[in-house]
């Protein structure tokens, strides 16, 4: 009993120091722990293709996947992946468990209050999209249908900001944990039309088959993509920037982008 006693003790201690040592990173800017660990732990979900989603195999991929590895190697780190749920991605980031969020995050004042973005690396709208025989055509027609789109994402955001269609001028949003469940939902005919990021739209349709869906001319708003980094890691985020610059400059940032989205 008096071992299994002190073997608690020390679990707790090495919990709290943990725990410690986490809050203590989000507080300060935490580039000298980053750069001495050789590490940079990245949040993200793992099943918004094409940014990032496991594969065959089960290895984490995508376009922000490559992307990130490309920084890290700029920054002579090695980068660590790490799935989250994605409706805590702020929380995460600030309570120190990861050192940033990169994954097709939409850059907004809402989510400026909370965290610091990268400079912009990526344009994207919130695309509107329905089954190809469907009689919707414009956004409008929405009224009083039933929507879906990934909850905590920016497509939720969109819509409820809209100044063309209130959120309340629709029928139901639905929101699912994943835009794998979205357009699952979709093409069951539960929802009516779904909103999401047009990258991931078009990628999933490519998938799934062009004859299945449309994607309307019509969007909730055009926005840009950064990476969420702690305000206080104002050094962070400046290497970032310069790391993104750079890779466009040298054409290594092209290459990425056409190996996901071609010419």
């Amino acid at each position: 009993m008096k071992k299994i006693g002190v073997f608690m003790l020390t679990l707790l201690s090495v919990l709290m120091l943990t725990a410690c040592g986490k809050n203590e990173r989000a507080a300060k800017d935490s580039y000298p722990e980053i750069e001495q660990s050789g590490e940079l732990v990245i949040g993200l979900d793992d099943t918004f293709a094409p940014m990032s989603y496991r594969d065959d195999q089960g290895e984490i991929v995508g376009f922000d996947v490559d992307l990130a590895k490309a920084v890290a190697q700029k920054l002579d780190l090695k980068v660590t992946f790490q799935a989250i749920d994605w409706s805590m991605k702020e929380t995460e980031l600030n309570a120190g468990n990861i050192d940033l969020i990169w994954n097709g995050y939409t850059i907004t004042d809402e989510r400026k209050e909370k965290v610091a973005f990268s400079i912009p690396y990526l344009d994207n709208t919130q695309a509107i999209i329905v089954l190809k025989d469907s009689p919707i055509q414009t956004k409008i027609e929405l009224k009083q249908k039933i929507v879906a789109a990934q909850q905590s994402s920016s497509a939720v955001d969109a819509v409820n900001h809209d100044k063309d269609l209130a959120a309340d001028q629709l029928k139901e949003l639905l929101q699912y944990p994943s835009n794998n469940d979205v357009f699952n939902d979709l093409e069951a005919k539960r929802s009516e039309a779904a909103v999401a990021d047009e990258v991931l739209a078009r990628y999933y349709i490519q998938l799934k088959g062009e004859s299945k869906y449309r994607i309307l001319t019509d969007h909730f708003g055009k926005e840009e993509y950064g990476v969420g980094i702690r305000k206080s890691d104002k050094k962070l985020k400046e290497k970032v920037d310069q790391a993104l610059t750079e890779l466009k400059e040298d054409g290594s940032y092209q290459k990425i982008y056409q190996k996901w989205f071609g010419e």
